[in-house]
């Protein structure tokens, strides 16, 4: 269930425990408008988070992780898609196509590792370095490349501080690809299992739907074996 689902949900309930709270408080319990308003809403946020915390923890067990580690990776996932976003602000900072083109790229790559830990968190351990780290050093390199081009007089010394951020940036790019790989390897490699398996049932099928030989057929293959015999 997606997280908007979730909320949909949450709100589904706990909206028709609060409108049935309230008229009884008021008209049956006759504690006034003010309180029955109050303990109403509170039964609303009570269900709400109660609903939220049951789903938090019917998460974490279809994963097989324990609470604790399934908040730490949720909050690793909030605070990756934060940082992306601070890197989609340096697109239009600077007049580079080339430069433009290696955020545009990096930002690519790390929404999809994003997107593959967020739908299977199991596969935070096999990218542990791009939430710790690689993620962290592309956004310091593209801030300090910012700041260097933006700077209003380009002498030989900052021209090449300029080239080598930009080769680094072009190494960072395959680093984040290093790490989508990773995150992807169980994907590639439980696709190859299905494949075999598939290709195993299609051959059985295929055997076994070969036809047998009739019996007229094999008394044909006798009938042609006792020819040469009788002949003679």
């Amino acid at each position: 269930m997606k997280p908007f689902e979730k909320f949909i949900m949450r709100h589904g309930i706990s909206l028709p425990i609060m409108t049935a709270v309230f008229p009884v408080l008021y008209l049956g319990a006759e504690i006034g408008i003010i309180a029955s308003g109050a303990v109403a809403a509170g039964s609303y946020i009570a269900s709400s988070s109660t609903i939220k915390q049951f789903q938090f923890s019917s998460d974490s067990k279809r994963f097989h992780m324990t609470r604790s580690e399934y908040k730490h990776i949720r909050i690793q996932l909030k605070e990756a898609k934060a940082k992306i976003k601070q890197l989609q602000g340096h697109y239009y900072r600077v007049r580079s196509i080339s430069y433009y083109k290696q955020i545009r790229e990096m930002v690519r790559i790390s929404q999809k590792i994003v997107t593959h830990v967020q739908q299977n968190p199991r596969q935070f351990y096999l990218a542990e370095p791009f939430f710790y780290s690689h993620l962290d050093s592309a956004l310091e390199l593209t801030e300090k490349y910012t700041l260097l081009v933006g700077q209003p007089i380009k002498d030989k010394e900052l021209k090449i501080a300029l080239q080598d951020t930009r080769d680094t940036l072009g190494s960072m790019i395959g680093v984040l690809e290093t790490d989508l790989k990773k995150v992807l390897s169980t994907d590639v490699e439980q696709l190859r299992m299905e494949l075999e398996y598939a290709q195993m049932t299609l051959e059985k099928h295929n055997t076994q739907a070969l036809p047998m030989p009739t019996q007229t057929d094999s008394e044909g293959d006798m009938e042609n074996d006792r020819k040469p015999i009788n002949s003679k």
